[in-house]
């Protein structure tokens, strides 16, 4: 069977690298892809977002499964395009349909959600130009820091934790009035939990699931957690507090209650969950869902996948997930992305990479990288993750960082510090 996987990033290349692996897999397609994505199938100059185009895909290229990687196309509906299409109809996608990727398209929706289902959440309210004048007495009802967020889709930059209340007014005003257009129209503000964070994966078919390795991803740019935000710098796998305990209070207090909550909602929910997790004394609370594998825990969680993910992926669509085997490697896997100097603000792009041969014992995984003749340059402020295997998570760091000093491009950066609160 032949496969689309949309999306370019480090997440797609880990994507198509594993699919590639699997026997019942025919020709592996990426829109639009990236130097990595090349390696493992063919790139095709399409963007996610349109949906004549991804059709007019899959119909050139007899595809029979479509794998969303980013959270625009689905939030946008394409698995609800591919349902009312009667040439696409019965070509399964893996990834939800728009009702169930509100769970990451609207923080309202999930927190209200959460609420529902008596899932362990921050306490929170939402605003709204309506009742943007219970801001202040709200947030009174806090201890700062504040935790500020935009309900849609807001590319990463709607979330912001401010210390003076000055500053959280200030920001829900700014939200709420355009600052970050349609995805501002409500703003969630939130209690700040004080943790460790980790990121926890399932596959599901809407009925039961299979849980997928954890990961905490580190997303500062500086040393220490200081610095901007960014679309994540490393990843660790597993992540060494969250023992069989810790993960069975994650299965009985937040994933089994969201995939019955789904269920009981008439949601049908075919795909991959993140759900954004934090640590408060031992006990697991949801900070955010996600639709889809993150970014750069994949690089980390899927090399620790054995088994035929194709397979998985198989059963998601056929509605027999339960019936299929799940192996985890118990090795460690560590991700440590190189990124553009000057990111995550301004950067230049199109500097050759090189050193890509000088490199053992490691996968690397493309993101914002493309090829220029006979070159690879880069595209992007994530350019490349760095993932090694290792019996501890030193041991794999190891790896990691040996590896990623013998890749070289100008101006390249980074963290040298994954793993160190662990």
């Amino acid at each position: 069977m032949n496969i689309l996987i949309l999306g370019s990033g480090g997440r797609e290349h880990a994507l198509a690298w594993k699919l590639a692996q699997s026997k019942k897999a025919g020709r592996i397609f990426i829109a639009p892809g990236n130097a990595g994505t090349g390696t493992a199938g063919t790139n095709l100059n399409i963007d996610p977002e349109d949906f004549a185009s991804v059709k007019k895909a899959v119909a050139d290229h007899r595809i029979g499964m479509v794998v969303v990687g980013p959270e625009a196309p689905l939030v946008g509906g394409i698995h609800d395009f591919f349902l009312e299409d009667e040439f696409l109809r019965n070509i399964p996608v893996i990834g939800p349909v728009r009702s169930a990727a509100r769970l990451e398209g609207s923080k309202d929706f999930a927190k209200a959600f959460l609420t529902r289902h008596n899932i362990p959440t921050a306490k929170y309210k939402t605003f709204e130009k309506t009742n943007s004048f219970e801001v202040e007495s709200f947030l009174r009802t806090l201890e700062p820091p504040y935790v500020i967020k935009a309900d849609g889709l807001a590319a990463g930059k709607g979330v912001v934790i401010l210390e003076k209340i000055e500053d959280a007014l200030a920001e829900t005003d700014a939200i709420i009035n355009g600052k970050f257009g349609n995805a501002g129209l409500k703003v969630v503000i939130e209690q700040f939990l004080k943790g460790i964070e980790l990121s926890v994966f399932i596959i599901t078919d809407g009925k039961s699931y299979k849980l997928l390795p954890e990961a905490k991803d580190y997303k500062r740019v500086g040393e220490g957690d200081t610095g901007l935000n960014t679309g994540g710098m490393g990843a660790v796998s597993p992540v060494p507090f969250a023992g069989y305990d810790f993960i069975q209070k994650v299965k009985v207090r937040i994933i089994d209650p969201t995939i019955q909550g789904l269920r009981d909602e008439g949601i049908d929910y075919k795909g991959f969950i993140f759900f954004g997790l934090i640590n408060v004394k031992g006990d697991p609370y949801v900070i955010e869902y996600n639709a889809r594998l993150g970014d750069p825990e994949s690089e980390a969680v899927i090399p620790r996948i054995k088994s035929d993910l194709f397979d998985l992926m198989e059963g998601v669509a056929k509605g027999d997930l339960e019936k299929r085997d799940l192996v985890i490697d118990d090795r460690y896997v560590t991700t440590v992305m190189l990124v553009s100097g000057g990111y995550p603000g301004h950067y230049e792009k199109g500097y050759e990479i090189s050193g890509l041969g000088n490199t053992e014992q490691c996968i690397l995984f493309h993101s914002g990288t493309k090829n220029a003749g006979n070159k690879v340059v880069t595209s992007g402020g994530r350019v490349m993750a760095v993932s090694s295997w290792g019996n501890t998570m030193n041991e794999a760091l190891a790896g990691s960082y040996s590896n990623a000093a013998s890749v070289s491009f100008r101006d390249m950066y980074y963290r040298k510090d994954i793993g160190f609160d662990l």
